[in-house]
Protein backbone atom coordinates (compact mmCIF):
# COMPACT_ATOMS: atom_id res chain seq x y z
CA UNK A 1 0.00 0.00 0.00
CA UNK A 2 1.01 3.57 -0.43
CA UNK A 3 1.81 5.61 2.60
CA UNK A 4 4.39 8.78 3.48
CA UNK A 5 6.97 7.89 6.19
CA UNK A 6 9.39 9.79 7.83
CA UNK A 7 12.56 9.79 7.44
CA UNK A 8 13.81 11.56 10.05
CA UNK A 9 12.79 14.96 11.68
CA UNK A 10 13.10 18.30 10.23
CA UNK A 11 11.44 20.19 7.35
CA UNK A 12 8.95 19.05 4.79
CA UNK A 13 11.78 16.77 3.10
CA UNK A 14 11.87 14.12 5.92
CA UNK A 15 8.14 12.93 4.22
CA UNK A 16 9.03 10.29 2.09
CA UNK A 17 5.96 8.05 -0.24
CA UNK A 18 6.56 4.45 0.33
CA UNK A 19 4.96 1.13 -0.52
CA UNK A 20 4.47 -0.75 2.80
CA UNK A 21 2.76 -4.14 3.88
CA UNK A 22 -0.95 -3.43 4.60
CA UNK A 23 -1.10 -3.40 8.88
CA UNK A 24 -1.98 -6.60 10.52
CA UNK A 25 -5.14 -6.24 13.15
CA UNK A 26 -5.49 -7.03 16.23
CA UNK A 27 -8.72 -8.83 18.02
CA UNK A 28 -9.92 -5.23 19.05
CA UNK A 29 -9.23 -3.62 16.17
CA UNK A 30 -10.80 -2.97 12.02
CA UNK A 31 -9.15 -2.52 9.10
CA UNK A 32 -10.01 0.49 7.35
CA UNK A 33 -9.63 1.85 3.67
CA UNK A 34 -8.92 5.52 4.07
CA UNK A 35 -10.57 7.26 1.58
CA UNK A 36 -9.62 10.71 3.30
CA UNK A 37 -7.44 11.85 6.11
CA UNK A 38 -7.02 15.78 7.67
CA UNK A 39 -3.71 17.04 8.89
CA UNK A 40 -3.66 19.57 12.20
CA UNK A 41 -0.37 21.72 13.81
CA UNK A 42 0.58 18.35 15.66
CA UNK A 43 1.38 17.29 12.50
CA UNK A 44 3.97 19.56 12.13
CA UNK A 45 5.25 19.65 15.34
CA UNK A 46 5.88 15.97 15.55
CA UNK A 47 7.90 16.34 11.73
CA UNK A 48 9.91 19.15 12.90
CA UNK A 49 10.88 16.86 16.11
CA UNK A 50 8.36 18.73 18.55
CA UNK A 51 5.02 17.39 20.11
CA UNK A 52 4.87 14.16 20.09
CA UNK A 53 8.21 12.82 17.96
CA UNK A 54 9.63 11.75 21.50
CA UNK A 55 7.10 9.25 21.96
CA UNK A 56 7.17 8.17 18.12
CA UNK A 57 11.54 8.00 17.42
CA UNK A 58 11.68 4.53 18.05
CA UNK A 59 9.20 3.26 15.32
CA UNK A 60 10.55 2.00 12.02
CA UNK A 61 8.66 2.96 9.50
CA UNK A 62 7.06 5.82 11.75
CA UNK A 63 3.61 7.26 9.94
CA UNK A 64 2.23 10.57 10.98
CA UNK A 65 -1.64 11.41 10.80
CA UNK A 66 -4.75 10.63 13.43
CA UNK A 67 -7.40 11.81 11.34
CA UNK A 68 -9.35 9.18 9.09
CA UNK A 69 -12.50 8.57 7.38
CA UNK A 70 -12.97 5.23 5.38
CA UNK A 71 -14.47 1.77 4.87
CA UNK A 72 -13.64 -1.64 7.05
CA UNK A 73 -12.41 -3.56 4.88
CA UNK A 74 -12.22 -6.44 7.80
CA UNK A 75 -12.46 -6.52 11.56
CA UNK A 76 -10.64 -8.33 14.64
CA UNK A 77 -12.32 -11.29 16.41
CA UNK A 78 -13.65 -9.31 19.67
CA UNK A 79 -15.21 -6.48 17.61
CA UNK A 80 -19.01 -6.40 17.43
CA UNK A 81 -19.82 -2.80 16.76
CA UNK A 82 -18.28 -2.44 13.33
CA UNK A 83 -18.98 -4.64 9.98
CA UNK A 84 -17.29 -5.10 7.00
CA UNK A 85 -18.35 -2.49 4.19
CA UNK A 86 -19.00 0.35 6.91
CA UNK A 87 -18.15 3.71 7.01
CA UNK A 88 -16.47 5.36 9.63
CA UNK A 89 -14.41 8.35 10.97
CA UNK A 90 -12.75 9.22 13.82
CA UNK A 91 -9.07 9.97 15.44
CA UNK A 92 -7.16 6.76 15.85
CA UNK A 93 -4.02 6.32 18.54
CA UNK A 94 -3.67 9.74 20.09
CA UNK A 95 -1.52 11.02 21.38
CA UNK A 96 0.32 7.26 20.05
CA UNK A 97 1.45 6.01 16.40
CA UNK A 98 -1.89 6.80 14.50
CA UNK A 99 -0.43 5.56 10.80
CA UNK A 100 -2.94 7.68 9.26
CA UNK A 101 -0.83 8.83 6.22
CA UNK A 102 -1.57 5.05 4.38
CA UNK A 103 -4.06 3.22 2.36
CA UNK A 104 -5.10 1.43 4.59
CA UNK A 105 -5.05 1.94 8.91
CA UNK A 106 -5.45 -0.58 11.42
CA UNK A 107 -7.68 1.59 14.06
CA UNK A 108 -8.92 0.08 17.67
CA UNK A 109 -12.31 -0.22 17.24
CA UNK A 110 -12.69 1.87 20.41
CA UNK A 111 -11.56 5.22 18.60
CA UNK A 112 -13.83 4.89 15.69
CA UNK A 113 -17.93 6.17 14.92
CA UNK A 114 -20.13 5.42 12.12
CA UNK A 115 -19.75 8.44 9.51
CA UNK A 116 -23.06 9.98 9.39
CA UNK A 117 -24.53 9.23 5.78
CA UNK A 118 -25.42 12.70 4.99
CA UNK A 119 -21.57 14.43 5.03
CA UNK A 120 -18.43 12.86 2.26
CA UNK A 121 -15.70 11.32 3.88
CA UNK A 122 -14.27 14.43 3.34
CA UNK A 123 -16.12 16.35 5.52
CA UNK A 124 -15.80 13.21 8.13
CA UNK A 125 -12.26 13.09 8.21
CA UNK A 126 -11.83 16.89 9.26
CA UNK A 127 -14.11 16.39 12.24
CA UNK A 128 -12.11 14.11 14.48
CA UNK A 129 -9.28 15.48 16.01
CA UNK A 130 -10.35 19.27 15.30
CA UNK A 131 -13.85 18.22 16.70
CA UNK A 132 -12.83 16.46 19.37
CA UNK A 133 -10.95 19.41 21.03
CA UNK A 134 -13.84 21.68 20.74
CA UNK A 135 -16.21 19.07 21.85
CA UNK A 136 -13.62 18.04 25.55
CA UNK A 137 -12.78 21.48 26.06
CA UNK A 138 -16.27 23.10 26.27
CA UNK A 139 -18.07 20.55 27.76
CA UNK A 140 -15.27 18.37 30.47
CA UNK A 141 -13.31 21.24 31.16
CA UNK A 142 -14.62 24.50 30.49
CA UNK A 143 -18.38 23.50 31.21
CA UNK A 144 -19.86 25.92 28.88
CA UNK A 145 -23.52 26.06 29.32
CA UNK A 146 -26.48 28.44 27.92
CA UNK A 147 -25.65 32.39 28.23
CA UNK A 148 -21.88 32.19 29.06
CA UNK A 149 -20.10 34.91 27.70
CA UNK A 150 -17.51 33.32 25.38
CA UNK A 151 -14.33 34.40 23.78
CA UNK A 152 -12.67 32.30 21.04
CA UNK A 153 -9.48 32.97 20.28
CA UNK A 154 -9.08 32.08 16.47
CA UNK A 155 -12.08 31.38 15.88
CA UNK A 156 -11.71 30.92 11.75
CA UNK A 157 -8.68 28.10 12.68
CA UNK A 158 -9.46 24.39 12.57
CA UNK A 159 -10.26 24.29 16.41
CA UNK A 160 -11.88 27.22 16.52
CA UNK A 161 -14.60 26.75 13.79
CA UNK A 162 -15.89 24.20 15.79
CA UNK A 163 -15.70 25.72 19.02
CA UNK A 164 -17.80 28.32 17.97
CA UNK A 165 -20.52 26.29 16.35
CA UNK A 166 -20.70 23.88 19.34
CA UNK A 167 -20.86 26.93 21.73
CA UNK A 168 -23.49 28.33 19.95
CA UNK A 169 -25.20 24.80 19.60
CA UNK A 170 -24.78 24.36 23.39
CA UNK A 171 -26.44 28.62 23.95
CA UNK A 172 -23.42 30.29 24.60
CA UNK A 173 -23.08 33.90 23.55
CA UNK A 174 -19.49 33.72 21.05
CA UNK A 175 -16.99 36.53 20.55
CA UNK A 176 -15.02 35.77 18.02
CA UNK A 177 -11.33 36.74 17.33
CA UNK A 178 -9.36 36.70 14.02
CA UNK A 179 -7.78 38.67 10.94
CA UNK A 180 -10.65 41.43 9.56
CA UNK A 181 -10.19 38.94 6.52
CA UNK A 182 -12.50 36.25 8.00
CA UNK A 183 -14.92 38.40 9.88
CA UNK A 184 -17.75 37.61 7.58
CA UNK A 185 -16.46 33.55 7.51
CA UNK A 186 -16.56 33.99 11.71
CA UNK A 187 -20.08 35.60 11.97
CA UNK A 188 -20.99 33.00 9.23
CA UNK A 189 -20.41 30.41 11.87
CA UNK A 190 -23.04 31.70 14.00
CA UNK A 191 -20.44 34.08 16.01
CA UNK A 192 -22.80 37.21 17.63
CA UNK A 193 -19.40 39.22 17.67
CA UNK A 194 -16.06 39.63 15.85
CA UNK A 195 -13.15 41.31 17.13
CA UNK A 196 -10.69 42.13 15.00
CA UNK A 197 -7.65 41.19 17.12
CA UNK A 198 -4.55 43.57 15.19
CA UNK A 199 -6.82 46.60 16.08
CA UNK A 200 -5.71 46.81 19.54
CA UNK A 201 -5.75 45.33 23.23
CA UNK A 202 -9.36 43.42 23.76
CA UNK A 203 -9.96 45.31 26.28
CA UNK A 204 -11.20 48.36 24.43
CA UNK A 205 -13.97 46.09 22.35
CA UNK A 206 -15.03 43.59 24.34
CA UNK A 207 -15.00 42.98 28.63
CA UNK A 208 -17.45 40.34 31.05
CA UNK A 209 -15.94 37.49 29.24
CA UNK A 210 -17.24 33.75 31.74
CA UNK A 211 -14.94 31.89 29.56
CA UNK A 212 -12.36 31.85 27.11
CA UNK A 213 -10.90 29.25 24.47
CA UNK A 214 -7.50 30.27 23.43
CA UNK A 215 -6.05 28.68 20.54
CA UNK A 216 -3.14 30.33 20.16
CA UNK A 217 -1.73 30.64 23.45
CA UNK A 218 1.14 32.64 24.77
CA UNK A 219 0.45 36.77 24.97
CA UNK A 220 -3.17 35.76 24.51
CA UNK A 221 -3.23 34.58 27.92
CA UNK A 222 -2.48 37.75 29.77
CA UNK A 223 -4.71 39.73 27.22
CA UNK A 224 -7.54 37.30 28.27
CA UNK A 225 -7.30 38.26 31.56
CA UNK A 226 -7.91 42.13 31.09
CA UNK A 227 -11.79 40.87 29.90
CA UNK A 228 -12.68 37.85 31.96
CA UNK A 229 -15.02 38.51 34.97
CA UNK A 230 -13.76 37.90 38.63
CA UNK A 231 -14.02 33.76 38.82
CA UNK A 232 -14.07 33.58 35.19
CA UNK A 233 -12.26 30.31 33.65
CA UNK A 234 -9.82 29.88 30.43
CA UNK A 235 -8.59 26.83 28.72
CA UNK A 236 -5.37 27.45 26.48
CA UNK A 237 -5.11 24.24 23.85
CA UNK A 238 -1.66 24.83 22.46
CA UNK A 239 1.32 22.39 23.99
CA UNK A 240 4.34 24.96 24.15
CA UNK A 241 2.39 28.11 24.60
CA UNK A 242 0.07 27.35 27.28
CA UNK A 243 2.76 26.44 29.80
CA UNK A 244 1.44 28.13 33.36
CA UNK A 245 -1.65 28.75 32.36
CA UNK A 246 -3.23 27.04 35.86
CA UNK A 247 -1.16 29.66 37.85
CA UNK A 248 -0.94 32.67 36.20
CA UNK A 249 -5.09 32.17 35.98
CA UNK A 250 -5.20 31.06 39.80
CA UNK A 251 -2.89 34.17 40.69
CA UNK A 252 -5.46 36.43 38.71
CA UNK A 253 -8.17 34.75 40.28
CA UNK A 254 -9.60 32.77 37.80
CA UNK A 255 -9.33 29.05 37.12
CA UNK A 256 -6.89 28.01 34.23
CA UNK A 257 -6.79 24.84 32.43
CA UNK A 258 -4.67 23.03 29.32
CA UNK A 259 -5.49 19.73 27.73
CA UNK A 260 -4.47 16.95 25.32
CA UNK A 261 -7.69 15.14 23.30
CA UNK A 262 -7.21 11.65 23.13
CA UNK A 263 -9.20 8.99 20.91
CA UNK A 264 -12.67 8.94 21.36
CA UNK A 265 -15.24 6.62 20.04
CA UNK A 266 -18.28 7.55 22.20
CA UNK A 267 -17.24 11.20 21.84
CA UNK A 268 -17.17 10.81 18.04
CA UNK A 269 -20.65 9.70 17.96
CA UNK A 270 -21.58 12.36 19.27
CA UNK A 271 -20.14 15.08 16.75
CA UNK A 272 -21.31 12.06 14.38
CA UNK A 273 -24.70 13.17 15.47
CA UNK A 274 -24.14 16.86 15.51
CA UNK A 275 -23.17 16.66 12.05
CA UNK A 276 -25.73 14.56 10.93
CA UNK A 277 -28.06 17.07 12.20
CA UNK A 278 -26.83 19.85 10.85
CA UNK A 279 -25.54 21.86 13.96
CA UNK A 280 -22.08 22.03 13.03
CA UNK A 281 -20.64 21.79 9.55
CA UNK A 282 -16.88 21.34 8.51
CA UNK A 283 -14.92 23.85 6.31
CA UNK A 284 -12.29 22.79 4.38
CA UNK A 285 -10.52 25.21 2.43
CA UNK A 286 -8.18 23.41 0.70
CA UNK A 287 -7.73 19.23 -0.84
CA UNK A 288 -4.45 17.66 -1.38
CA UNK A 289 -3.60 14.06 -2.51
CA UNK A 290 -1.47 11.98 -0.53
CA UNK A 291 1.37 12.98 -2.80
CA UNK A 292 0.82 16.58 -1.91
CA UNK A 293 1.62 16.12 1.69
CA UNK A 294 4.04 18.30 1.95
CA UNK A 295 2.00 21.11 0.66
CA UNK A 296 -0.72 20.40 2.79
CA UNK A 297 2.39 21.04 5.62
CA UNK A 298 2.88 24.11 4.25
CA UNK A 299 -0.13 25.33 4.39
CA UNK A 300 -0.57 24.66 7.96
CA UNK A 301 2.74 26.08 8.79
CA UNK A 302 1.42 29.67 7.64
CA UNK A 303 -0.71 29.80 10.57
CA UNK A 304 -3.08 30.92 8.15
CA UNK A 305 -5.82 28.15 7.06
CA UNK A 306 -9.55 29.05 7.47
CA UNK A 307 -10.93 25.69 8.52
CA UNK A 308 -9.14 22.69 8.05
CA UNK A 309 -7.28 20.39 5.06
CA UNK A 310 -8.60 17.22 3.67
CA UNK A 311 -6.14 15.06 1.75
CA UNK A 312 -7.96 12.63 -0.54
CA UNK A 313 -6.51 8.51 -0.63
Amino acid sequence: MKAIVLKGFGGVEVLHPAEIAVPEIGADEVLVQTRSISINPVDIKTRSGKALSQRLKDFDPIILGWDIAGIVSAVGSNVTEFSKGDEVFGMVNFPGHGKAYAEYVAAPASHLALKPKNIGFQQAAVSTLAALTAWEGLVDHLKIKKGDRLLVHAAAGGVGHFVVQLAKHLGAYVIGTASAKNKSFVLGLGADEFVDYTLGPLEQSIGSIDKVFDNMGGENIDASFKVMKPGASILSIPSGKNDGVEEKAAAAGFSGYKMLVSSNGQNQAKIGSLLEAGYIRPHISNRYSLEQMAEAHLQIETGRTVGKLAIDI
